[in-house]
């Protein structure tokens, strides 16, 4: 298998390259003004240590596959075009209220607690960038109101006068009925031809989400739309740029639904969270062949922390409903947890509470921290890392990246001693552990919300500041053991590598697959069956038209279902893809109370209230060769060797502990697998830090993977 990979995040650019038997793993800084001058200098690394060059590399791989937060920082920092909005005339009021929930969405809980002080989010569109149009289908998508044309090109004229860059057209129920969106495209399309209005961007709200609710399916299309050209210019330089240098397949970009596609088939808000993501599905792959249980992925990069959870037997937690950023939208995305505490995250004074506070704000990738040496003047939490001994100042990064201690001191200095009245170091060690606490209390609370113990949980640490970090992190939530897996500091690019192609379509609709009224079970097959087989050919079509084989191609069909009006609905997974009997329609209601049960309890079932479904989802796919990780548990402790002497001591600084202590360093290509070190201790690499602190064991395996062992817990 021949294969690039690349992770485009916040503040490096990771790069994995298979090459028949060498995993290649690289790093660069990420350049946000050309994402392709930071993937170059990436592949660049992995080519000259195969000793052959890029267009060589480019013309034999199978792919080359992308997962970028681009998408993430837009919306963040609210970089996109004016944007004008067709929608049912008396909607238009819909997105600007956000089903009175616009205050909350998308803050922390403690915000939460205080809404009377909460702020609206800057809208991505105006409330007068929303025009009205005369149409109205009812809820089975039947007309009530024919579409007035006319009215149509007036509203569509009034938005291009006011200056809108992307039109996006939202109109009610068109998800069961979507031809009064596509009758309005092409009335702009004639009004405005391409040669007068230039590329404009139309986005039909129907084909961004495919679940009925209009508020969440609105609010979709205007995410979508306002990243598009953001999205389209950026992955068009990577594409143009694989052109220039012999490559000449499709781009595959990464979704956050688990899957990808080429550029043509990807929506700009199927790329939101996708590096994250794809750090979720290589730990779901990882557990699997490892046989390792559930595990808790964690991914600590320089700008985020990101959690995601894969418990026993290969399940992902998924939302249907994700808030991103600030808004709610509709479309399955794997759940995860994004903190800001990454190694560039920014430590400042809390005045409030007297305390070092760490994060949200990033120094990015440029500047980038304070000893990086390009102007950050704040502290970091790798500037701590640095003060504290951790880090090597020549060979960060590999030694591209020469770190400033004296920049890390004066910064820390600057920026916090006169505030907490202490010297460097103590600074530096509360940073350390107040963004390893924040970690930690992010970690306990995904797990115990959903009714996990962490201590029955592998934490897997992976990402460039992952390993350097767990250690601290575990202390805080008592877990005893954890993996940094292979190849973990792109380990998210790792995942991108092992990614299937996957489109995913969805039918909202109101279908009683038992009345309880009446106590009828459900028996209109043909009409169950011919929307799978429509969602099945859309999915097919998608992958056809991607140059899949039809023989290739595989099918998962997944029902939201509900009991009654309950507003909480459960996804259950159906083996049988067609209803032929009664039998068949029992055998769905029985999974979905024991689904049901498990979920909320057994017990807790209702059917006296009747059972429908809310949404029919397949996902249509097509799978790839992966990377394997074999080995990677640890040896028997009696099997189990020392380590070789180390390459140098230097002095570092713990948490509990204010005096200088004499650590042992070694180099990661020094130890081999089965070897265990005691802690303090440090193991440097290429690409990251292993930071072994005191009462932890560090146990090296195969394929790169390392073991932390809490001394005092069994192994």
């Amino acid at each position: 298998m021949k294969r690039i990979s690349v992770d485009i995040g916040g503040t490096f650019t990771d790069c994995f390259v298979v090459w028949d038997d060498n995993y290649i793993e690289t790093k660069a800084l990420t350049t946000h003004q050309n994402l392709a001058l930071g993937y170059n200098e990436a592949l660049e690394k992995a080519y000259k240590e195969l000793n052959i060059d890029m267009e060589e590399i480019l013309s034999e791989v199978d792919s080359v596959r992308y997962a970028t937060t681009l998408g993430t920082n837009a919306l963040i920092e609210h970089k996109g075009p004016r944007i004008g909005m067709l929608v049912t005339a008396g909607f238009e009021a819909m997105v600007p209220l956000s089903r009175a929930r616009g205050y909350g969405e998308g803050m922390d809980s403690l915000a939460k607690q205080n809404l009377p002080d909460a702020q609206r989010p800057e809208p991505l569109v105006l409330p007068q960038m929303i025009e009205g149009v005369r149409e109205r289908l009812d809820f089975e998508g039947k007309l009530v109101m024919p579409l007035d044309e006319e009215d149509v090109r007036h509203q569509i004229r009034k938005l291009v006068n006011k200056g809108a860059q992307t039109i996006v057209i939202c109109l009610v129920n068109s998800v069961v009925n979507p031809e009064h969106e596509k009758r309005v495209e092409q009335i702009l399309l004639e009004e405005y031809p391409t040669h007068l209005l230039g590329s404009i961007p139309v986005i039909l709200s129907h084909r961004v989400a495919g679940r009925k609710g209009e508020y969440v399916r609105a609010t979709s299309a205007v995410i979508d739309g306002y990243l598009h050209s953001t999205m389209y210019h950026a992955m068009n330089q990577l594409e143009q740029n694989l052109r220039a240098h012999a490559y000449s397949k499709p781009m595959l970009v990464i979704h956050n639904s688990g899957g990808m596609a080429q550029l043509n088939s990807t929506d700009a808000l199927q790329t939101i969270h996708s590096g994250p993501v794809s750090g979720i599905s290589a730990a779901e792959h990882l557990a699997k062949e490892a046989d390792l249980g559930s595990v808790v992925a964690t991914d600590m990069g320089g700008t985020s922390y990101d959690i995601g959870i894969v418990v026993e037997g290969g399940i992902k937690h998924y939302d249907f409903n994700p808030v991103i950023d600030r808004w709610l939208v509709s479309v399955p995305m794997v759940h995860l947890v994004t903190l800001g505490a990454g190694g560039g995250s920014i430590a400042s004074f809390d005045h409030m509470y007297n305390a070092v506070a760490v994060g949200p704000k990033s120094a990015g990738s440029d500047p980038g921290p304070a000893c990086y040496d390009r102007g950050g003047m704040q502290p970091t939490v790798t500037d701590a890392d640095l003060v504290l001994g951790y880090l090597d100042p020549e060979n960060y990064a590999g030694g591209s990246i020469p770190l400033n201690p004296k920049r890390s001191f004066f910064a820390i200095e600057e920026n916090l001693c006169d505030d907490l009245d202490v010297e460097p170091i103590e600074a530096a060690l509360l940073i350390k552990e107040k963004v390893d606490s924040n970690m930690a209390n992010g970690l306990n609370t995904e797990l115990r919300v959903r009714g996990y113990d962490p201590v029955d949980f592998t934490m897997l640490a992976y990402g460039g500041n992952g390993p350097l970090h767990c250690c601290g992190i575990a202390e805080n939530l008592n877990i005893n053991k954890i993996l940094a897996t292979p190849m973990s500091s792109v380990f998210s690019a790792v995942g991108a590598g092992n990614m299937h192609q996957m489109h995913i379509h969805e039918s909202s609709l109101f279908m009683v697959l038992y009345d309880s009224n009446s106590r009828k079970v459900f028996d209109d097959y043909t009409r169950f069956n011919d929307i799978v087989v429509d969602l099945s050919e859309r999915g097919k079509t998608d992958l056809l038209r991607q140059g899949s084989k039809p023989e290739s191609i595989k099918h998962s069909l997944e029902l939201d279902m509900r009991y009654g009006n309950q507003l909480v609905q459960t996804t259950v997974v159906v083996p049988e893809h067609s209803l032929k009997s009664a039998i068949d329609v029992m055998n769905i209601l029985d999974q979905f109370s024991t689904d049901y049960g498990k979920r909320f309890g057994e017990g807790s079932q209702a059917p006296e209230a009747g059972i429908r479904i809310n949404t029919i989802r397949v996902a249509s796919y097509v799978e790839h060769d992966t990377v394997h990780f074999k080995h990677i548990k640890p040896l028997p402790e009696a099997e189990r060797k020392g380590p070789p002497k180390p390459s140098q001591m230097r002095t570092c600084y713990f948490v509990g502990s204010n005096k200088p202590v004499e650590t042992p360093m070694w180099k990661k290509d020094d130890i081999p697998p089965g070897t265990e070190i005691v802690g303090p201790g440090i193991v440097g690499s290429d690409v990251t830090t292993y930071l072994i602190e005191p009462g932890w064991k560090y146990v090296s395996s195969e394929q790169g993977a390392v073991w932390f062992f809490r001394i005092d817990a069994k192994t």
